[in-house]
């Protein structure tokens, strides 16, 4: 007997994955500007599935650790 794989669609996957960076960061006060975030996110996420990866956890905790590289990198260029 075989069981039913359950497919999640792309634009889930992405949502998903999304929502889990957006909260994390929104809730640890890293979200800074919500436009700049959501873009950064989007691509980040976006990148790494059209290079195959399908793990909503990978995605979203690479998407936060992308942001918050961004955002370190944007505040070391201000102070200089």
């Amino acid at each position: 007997m075989t069981l039913p794989v359950m497919r999640e669609t792309l634009a889930k996957l992405i949502a998903d994955s999304f929502e889990i960076a957006w909260d994390y960061l929104e809730a640890t006060g890293e979200l800074g500007n919500p436009d700049v975030a959501a873009n950064h996110l989007l691509d980040t996420i976006e990148a790494m599935i059209r290079r195959g990866e399908r793990r909503r956890l990978l995605l979203s905790n690479n998407a936060i650790s992308a942001y918050q590289r961004f955002r370190a990198e944007q505040l070391i260029s201000l102070a200089s």
